[in-house]
């Protein structure tokens, strides 16, 4: 059984949050850090205020 969301701080290159995403999903850490940054991009900065409440929030 699949645990919950957690970060990854080994690989995580400021809280972890990407690389926790990469490896809950089965993505490539690295497509997920451009994904994240395009849609910081496009989104105004909202998807940096997720990111920011999540690295507070998940263990």
């Amino acid at each position: 059984m699949k645990q919950g969301f957690r970060k990854n701080r080994r690989n995580g290159i400021i809280f972890g949050v990407c690389a926790g995403m990469a490896d809950h999903f089965g993505f490539d850490v690295l497509w997920t850090r451009v994904a994240f940054a395009a849609l910081t991009l496009l989104g105004f900065g909202l998807p940096l205020l997720l990111y920011l409440t999540v690295a507070i929030l998940a263990p």
